[in-house]
C-alpha cells in the first residue's frame, strides 16, 4: 500500500517537527482512513458512546510549563520519569538501568534511537492499530509515551515509578501510549500515577501494552486520578507467553467519565495473570470497567478481583469476563466483583461473565451490588464517631482484601492514601 502524506499536511507537518520514521507516519495514515469502517467498542452495560470520548483536535506539538508541577506531590523513587503533558521534564537512576541493557526512554526518543524495536512491539501482539474506532484514533493522534524494554535475564529488583501528567489547561485532548517488553527470564516492577493539572475539557486516550515474554514476570501497579473535566479511554493489554506472569493492581480514582479496558491474553502454556482494581466514584461521575482474561495456552491462570465504592449520584460497572477459549486445558478462571453503594441516587453494577469453550478446566464467579452495613455504622457511631468518619472506616474494610492482596507494599500505602483522599473530596459533594 503507497501512502501518500502530502494528501495529509497535518501529519505531514507534524511528523516532521518531531523527526518520527516514515513507518510509524505510514501507520497514523492508515488509521486515520480505516476509521470510516470502524465502530466503537462495545462493553456490557457501559453506555459511553455519546460522551465527547473521540480524539478530534487538530494533532500538533506544544510544550508546557514546568511551574504547573508544583502543585503536585512527587514522591521520590529510586528510578523515576515524570512527564508533563507532551515532554519529558525529569529523570533520575535511568543511566544505572541502561548498563543492564534496560532500556527506558520517552516516546520521541525510542522512535529516534530504537525504531526497530517500537516496530516489531508497538501495536503487533496486545492490541491492534485497527481493533476498533478508538484504538484508530489512538495512533493516528499519538504524541507522548514511555518504551520499556528489559532484555533477557536480567532482574530491575526496584521498581520504575512514572508520573504522567495530563496538561488540561490548555483544551489539546492527551493521547499517551506505554509499551513496556519484558524478554526471557526477566523480572519488573512498574508504578504509574496518572493525573491532571488544568480543568479544561478535554479527552484522554491512553493506551498500555505490556509483553511478558517466556518465564518473565511484570508487577504493574497504577493510581489512576484524571481531572474532573477529563473525559477517558484507558486501555491497559497484555500479552503473555510461556510461563511469563503479570500482576496487575490497578487504583481507579478518577474523578471525570471513564471506560476502563483491561484485557489479559494467555497465549504461552503455564501464563499467568492476576487483576486487581479497586474504584471508587463520586459526585456525578461514571466509571465503566471492563475487565477480561482469555486463557489460550494450556494450564494457564486468570483471576479477577474487583472492588468498588459509590457516592452521592455517580455510577460504577464492572464487568469481569473469563473466556477459556478451546484448547486451553488444564486452564483455571475465577472472578469476583463487588460494588458497595453509600447513597440512593447513586448507581452500581456487577456482571461476571464466563465464557467456557473446553472441558477440564476450572472457573467460577462471584458477584454483589449492596449497601453499607448498618449494623456495623451503628456499632461505629455509637463509640462516638461522626457518620462520615465511620463510613470510611466501613469502607476501608471494604476495600481491605483487594488491597492485601497487592504483592507491593509500597503501593498498597500509597493506594491507601489516595483513596483516603478522594473519600474525604467525595463525601463533601453529598
Amino acid at each position: 500500500m503507497t501512502v501518500e502524506f502530502e494528501s495529509y499536511p497535518e501529519i505531514k507537518s507534524y511528523a516532521e517537527s518531531v523527526a518520527e520514521p516514515k513507518w510509524f507516519t505510514e501507520m497514523r495514515i492508515k488509521a486515520l482512513e480505516a476509521q470510516p469502517a470502524l465502530e466503537l467498542p462495545n462493553f456490557e452495560k457501559i453506555r459511553y458512546q455519546r460522551w465527547p470520548i473521540q480524539v478530534k483536535k487538530a494533532l500538533k506539538k506544544f510544550s508546557s510549563d514546568s511551574d504547573l508541577l508544583e502543585e503536585l506531590d512527587i514522591e521520590e523513587a529510586k528510578y523515576l520519569v515524570v512527564q508533563l503533558g507532551q515532554d519529558t521534564v525529569r529523570e533520575k537512576g535511568l543511566t544505572e538501568l541502561e548498563e543492564q541493557g534496560v532500556i527506558i526512554c520517552d516516546w520521541q526518543t525510542a522512535l529516534e534511537q530504537h525504531s526497530d524495536l517500537v516496530q516489531k512491539y508497538f501495536m503487533q501482539k496486545a492490541v491492534k492499530y485497527d481493533e476498533d474506532l478508538l484504538t484508530a484514533q489512538h495512533v493516528a493522534n499519538l504524541t507522548s509515551g514511555l518504551f520499556v524494554y528489559v532484555p533477557k535475564n536480567t532482574v530491575v529488583k526496584e521498581p520504575l515509578t512514572t508520573y504522567f501528567v495530563q496538561d488540561a489547561t490548555t483544551k489539546a485532548d492527551y493521547v499517551h501510549h506505554v509499551i513496556i517488553v519484558t524478554e526471557k527470564n526477566s523480572e519488573f516492577s512498574y508504578l504509574e500515577n496518572l493525573t491532571t493539572v488544568g480543568s479544561e475539557k478535554t479527552t484522554a486516550n491512553i493506551i498500555v501494552e505490556v509483553i511478558a515474554g517466556t518465564d518473565s514476570h511484570v508487577k504493574f501497579a497504577s493510581v489512576d486520578h484524571l481531572g474532573t473535566n477529563t473525559t477517558t479511554y484507558l486501555n491497559r493489554r497484555g500479552h503473555l507467553e510461556d510461563n511469563a506472569k503479570i500482576d496487575w493492581s490497578m487504583g481507579m480514582m478518577n474523578d471525570g467519565n471513564i471506560v476502563g479496558d483491561f484485557d489479559s491474553d494467555l497465549v504461552g502454556n503455564g501464563s499467568h495473570s492476576e487483576v486487581k482494581v479497586v474504584a471508587i466514584s463520586t459526585g456525578k461521575q461514571v466509571q465503566g470497567i471492563d475487565t477480561r482474561v482469555t486463557n489460550i495456552g494450556r494450564h494457564t491462570i486468570g483471576h479477577i478481583l474487583q472492588h468498588g465504592v459509590i457516592l452521592s449520584r455517580s455510577t460504577l460497572t464492572f464487568n469481569g469476563i473469563g473466556h477459556i477459549i478451546k484448547g486451553a486445558k488444564g486452564s483455571d478462571a475465577q472472578q469476583e466483583s463487588r460494588v458497595l453503594m453509600l447513597s440512593t441516587k447513586a448507581k452500581g453494577d456487577a456482571n461476571p461473565i464466563l465464557l467456557i469453550d473446553d472441558n477440564d478446566v476450572t472457573a467460577g464467579h462471584a458477584a454483589s451490588v449492596g449497601r453499607v452495613n448498618q449494623e456495623q455504622l451503628y456499632y461505629l457511631m455509637s463509640r462516638g464517631l461522626p457518620k462520615k468518619v465511620a463510613e470510611r472506616l466501613v469502607i476501608r474494610g471494604f476495600l481491605g482484601p483487594v488491597l492485601a492482596a497487592i504483592p507491593s507494599k509500597k503501593i498498597e500505602e500509597q493506594l491507601k492514601v489516595t483513596i483516603e483522599r478522594k473519600l474525604v473530596d467525595g463525601q463533601t459533594d453529598e
